[in-house]
């Protein structure tokens, strides 16, 4: 059995043909990625949904809580009012002057108008109780459809994610020992960054029809003849895409179609034409 080629061996030849292996890995992986869909992204939208109706719902609890503070406070201040305006009334009784009287009056007054303040500050922290209840009610009944939701998308997630565990696990193990086959970091870091632009995620493409398998811009003979060479990676001068012969991977390169040759006209049928 042949001894694995050491770094130093491989050539450009075994790096292409182990970068295309490698991109069939990852199509693959791709592929499994894929049959998840949008559901990842919808659980993890549902899930920063669900910590923000969390969060409203705390705050409207911790407003509540303020306005009974404030009920409780200004409640209190009504009763010491009203023990003043008592002791008023009864100073009032026994005054010397009308000096005094003016004065104990005006200090009534003042307190009752207080009282009226905080009495209005009370209807208003009700009115805002009311309210936050009602918002936290329907922000419960919407945290709990979203818990719902969560917890139906979850289920779907893990029965997908249950049937392509072994297989998206074996492929990502094989990945990496393609990796380290390429035995290139420079290359295969620019594999990766050309395969991260590549809308498809193909980074290595077979040339077809003497044309880029990527954008399928036709190549120059020059440039097709190094490629067959496989002394040196070329790259598509349009998509960057990594190209490779697609004999070397064993790919047929597709056939171009042959143009209708004009049909000849006979001299009836020429001077018909004329």
């Amino acid at each position: 059995m042949a001894e694995k080629k050491t770094d130093k061996e491989r050539t450009v030849e075994d790096r292409l043909k182990t970068l295309y292996k490698l991109q069939t890995v990852l199509s693959e992986i791709d592929r499994i990625k894929f049959l998840r869909g949008e559901l990842p992204n919808e659980v993890k939208d549902l899930e920063d949904e669900i910590i923000r109706y969390q969060t409203r719902i705390q705050k409207f609890t911790d407003e509540i809580a303020d306005q009974n503070e404030l009920i409780a406070r200004k409640q209190g201040e009504i009763e010491e009012r009203r023990v003043k305006i008592a002791r008023y009334e009864e100073q009032i009784d026994n005054v010397r002057n009308n000096r005094e009287y003016a004065f104990l009056e005006k200090e009534k007054e003042f307190e009752t108008l207080e009282i009226q303040l905080a009495e209005k500050n009370i209807r208003e922290a009700h009115a805002k109780i009311e309210q936050k209840q009602a918002d936290t009610e329907k922000a419960r009944q919407d945290l709990a459809d979203h818990e719902h939701t969560l917890e139906d998308k979850k289920k779907e997630l893990e029965e997908i994610e249950s049937e392509t565990k072994k297989e998206a696990e074996e492929l990502r193990l094989k990945a990496k020992d393609l990796e380290k086959e390429v035995g290139d970091d420079y290359i295969l870091a620019a594999f990766k960054r050309i395969r991260g632009n590549a809308r498809n995620g193909l980074g290595i493409v077979t040339v077809q029809r003497k044309a880029c398998g990527g954008c399928f811009n036709k190549i120059p003979p020059q440039r097709q003849l190094e490629i067959k060479m496989h002394k040196k990676v070329i790259v598509c001068e349009y998509c960057g895409r990594i190209m490779i012969d697609g004999a070397l991977v064993g790919v047929e390169e597709m056939e171009e179609p042959v143009a209708a040759k004009p049909k000849r006209l006979g001299r009836k049928s020429a001077s018909k034409e004329a």
